[in-house]
């Protein structure tokens, strides 16, 4: 009966070698279905193209990031152009072909859109834009639009078409200006002043028989790209060479100089079409900067400047009688010390030498 048990319990561990070495991924860590897909720090996961895809986490993060200003009771929508040669705006320009796992902006846009991570819209020509559904741009029609060479997988096996487009190809040297459209505006629940950047817009400079001509190629969402650019990290400073500021602390601190092209109004109008000069556009964009910052002086309670002149005259006031009162007590000092001196006593005229005898009125 001993040796059943022990035959038994051999078959079984026998059996249960047999069944682990015919499936060995049961031991094995669980990954996503996107093939060789991996979760990083930063709650995001990296696929075989080197771009994160976004995990529940890092889009209830993003969510919560997003900050809503459809209640605010005053807001101001800019747009500006940001000229990506200029050396504050550099970094988000170099370098222009991927180096060292470095990329710029428009060539992480570029590669979002061909996976289809975000969805972009088109360019309307009265230079506005709309997020409708109506309005989305397809990655192909981009791709045929701007002249841009690509090679296309016909779709098979259930995948939908694939195209394959060389870093060569991709325009990121073309790209040397980007709109940016940003909302300033006033939270009134948690008495804030701030500004929120809404869509960007690359512009691309195409040369043609005709000359260089200013190409704007499609908007796309901030909030959509955020996530993905957040981790991104670039070089701010030709001193410094430490990668210390992302892509989305580059446009959350503000740290782009652009200048202003226009403003969301009832015509619908950019300035250069209400001021032909360049000295009338400098001047409508100084006034532009001034309403905002004059807002932003508004709301809140400056000095009185009586009140600070009065306090500078005390001030100032005190300081004189300070100064008084010292010379005051200089000059008792040295009267004391002219009383406790000794006085000096004159020397005697000496008398003068007898040169004849003395002789009398008589004689």
């Amino acid at each position: 009966m001993k040796r059943f048990f022990i035959y038994t319990g051999v078959l079984l561990l026998a059996a249960s070698a047999a069944v682990s070495a015919q499936n060995p991924d049961q031991r094995a860590p669980r990954v996503s279905r996107g093939g060789g897909d991996r979760p990083n720090r930063g709650g995001q996961v990296e696929n075989n193209s080197g771009l994160p895809a976004l995990t529940v986490r890092a889009q209830i993060l993003n969510e919560q990031l997003t900050r809503d200003i459809g209640n605010a009771r005053w807001m101001r929508v800019i747009y500006r152009e940001l000229d990506l040669t200029q050396e504050k705006n550099a970094p988000l320009y170099y370098p222009v072909q991927e180096m060292n796992g470095m990329k710029n902006l428009f060539t992480t846009l570029f590669q979002l859109v061909s996976e289809g991570k975000i969805q972009v819209y088109k360019y309307l020509l009265d230079g506005g834009e709309s997020f409708e559904e109506d309005n989305r741009l397809s990655f192909k029609d981009m791709l045929d639009n701007f002249s841009i060479f690509y090679e296309e997988v016909p779709a098979g096996g259930g995948q939908p078409a694939r195209f394959v487009i060389n870093e060569s190809d991709i325009p990121s040297q073309e790209v040397r200006s980007i709109l940016v459209k940003e909302a300033w505006y006033f939270d009134q629940n948690n008495s804030i002043y701030d500004v929120k950047t809404l869509a960007l817009c690359p512009i691309a400079f195409i040369i043609s028989d005709i000359g260089e001509q200013r190409q704007p190629m499609f908007w796309a969402k901030y909030e959509d790209i955020r996530p993905y650019v957040k981790n991104n990290y670039v070089m701010t400073s030709n001193l410094n060479n430490a990668k210390t500021f992302t892509i989305d602390d580059y446009f959350r601190r503000r740290m782009f100089d652009g200048e202003i092209v226009k403003t969301e109004n009832l015509m619908n109008l950019a300035l250069r079409e209400y001021c032909p000069t360049p000295d009338s556009m400098l001047a409508e964009q100084q006034r532009i900067e001034g309403q905002l910052k004059s807002f932003n002086d508004s709301l809140w309670i400056q000095p009185d400047t009586t009140v600070v002149l009065s306090k500078k005259e005390a001030k100032k006031a005190r300081s004189s009688s300070s100064a008084r009162g010292s010379s005051k007590k200089e000059g008792v000092s040295s009267d004391n010390n002219k009383a406790s001196a000794p006085k000096q006593q004159k020397p005697k005229a000496e008398k003068a030498t007898k040169s004849a005898p003395a002789r009398s009125i008589r004689r």
